[in-house]
């Protein structure tokens, strides 16, 4: 069963409280969590937030959406992990996703979830050193055991803030898989850390929302194009 964790914070420095800015009537998180809700691989989906009273609100918002909430250390964010995969001990694949990116694509995570059994690998991602995709559609996927023993063993500061560069960084102790698409459309940025961001991803979500709820990245990326076109 795959897992996702939705790594989730109000205390952004750049962007304080962005999770639970208003896009279209909604939290963004809430947004988020229900373009992930289409996908047809993720089984469960936990958000794991921090125990700082900041982020109480963030996790009475997403509980009462039904998704289970694990709340540990606020700068630990691998051992956060970790208390929040045990809450699902069926689950024998995690997929790590981060709550700035309101975009997300369930396709493009079932794919990831796919190429990583496909290859039998320990890790798989969509952003190898070439990326193709925006940013802003990031997925990470690994297996249960990987993530366990990056909690176990992971002692960098960085590789425990960031949770998975104990794996991707050890290519002879983990089997690494990568997931690319034949054009490139990495210079797109959907990812919201920046005040300009949440105004790109509000005037998405106003545009196509109301006539399609599930709109795809093709639907974004020809938005993008006409509004170049016509601002030309």
């Amino acid at each position: 069963m795959n897992l996702a964790i939705l790594q989730a914070r109000m205390t952004s420095s750049r962007l304080p409280g962005k999770v639970m800015a208003p896009v279209l009537g909604e939290p963004m998180i809430g947004r988020q969590l229900e373009r992930l809700g289409r996908s047809a691989r993720i089984g469960r989906i936990v958000v794991a937030t921090s125990t700082d009273a900041s982020d109480d609100p963030l996790a009475d918002y997403v509980a009462g959406l039904g998704h289970l909430v694990f709340r540990g250390s606020l700068t630990d964010v691998l051992d956060r992990f970790g208390g929040a995969m045990a809450l699902v001990p069926e689950a024998d694949t995690v997929v790590r996703l981060t709550a700035d990116c309101p975009l997300a694509d369930w396709t493009v995570i079932d794919a990831t979830i796919d190429s990583r059994r496909e290859a039998g690998a320990d890790y798989a991602s969509n952003t190898p050193a070439v990326r193709t995709y925006p940013h802003g559609l990031d997925v990470e996927v690994m297996s249960r055991e990987a993530l366990a023993r990056a909690c176990r063993e992971a002692a960098d500061p960085y590789e425990r803030e960031h949770v998975t560069p104990f794996i991707y960084r050890r290519p002879d102790e983990f089997r690494l898989a990568y997931l690319s698409q034949p054009v490139s459309l990495a210079h797109l940025r959907w990812t919201v850390d920046l005040p300009e961001d949440l105004a790109f991803v509000r005037d998405v979500y106003e545009r196509l929302y109301p006539g399609k709820p599930d709109f795809t990245t093709a639907d974004v990326v020809a938005l993008e194009r006409n509004s170049s076109g016509a601002a030309a």
